[in-house]
């Protein structure tokens, strides 16, 4: 039992990787530009996760071309800029800062900064709320009057 428990956990830290074992070359120094290269590179079904770690179809194949590049003998640079090429700036998780990309780039800082600014508005518009004033002696002598009536109110 206490060996299966270490095989599990010796096994945790891949359980995030998706690369499948007939994808890994087997040249090690490869596999290596092969895992950086899928860190820089968006999966484009999943969004917001690199090619390495997707279980998408699409990101396998974009691993398989990624391997199939290197082992041509392409640099890193070259396959980011074929892929680039292929499916447009969106696949790259660092877009390049280009004018097309200004609303990748401006657009998280711009909302986080309308953010601030609408929740220093309201903070400051409450501070500024007048205070209620209390019961004037009439109006507490209405609210006991009213309290009596229904047997809710302090018998004086």
């Amino acid at each position: 039992m206490r060996i299966v428990f270490i095989v599990i956990l010796s096994l945790f830290p891949f359980a995030g990787l998706a690369v499948e074992p007939d994808e890994i070359l087997s040249d090690p120094v490869l596999e290596e530009r092969a895992r950086v290269i899928s860190k820089e590179l968006r999966c484009v079904v999943c969004k917001n996760q690199d090619i390495d770690s997707s279980n998408a179809g699409v990101a396998r194949d974009l691993r398989l071309l990624v391997r199939e590049r290197l082992v041509t003998g392409d640099t890193n640079e070259e396959i980011l800029a074929y892929i680039q090429a292929r499916y447009g700036d969106f696949v790259l998780l660092k877009p390049p800062f280009k004018p097309e990309t200004y609303l990748l780039w401006f657009a998280p800082p711009l909302l986080a900064l309308i953010s601030i600014i609408i929740g220093a508005m309201v903070l400051f518009k409450s501070r500024n709320r007048k205070v209620r004033c209390s019961l004037t002696a009439s109006d507490e002598k209405e609210v006991a009057q009213i309290l009596t009536a229904f047997g809710t109110g302090d018998n004086k």
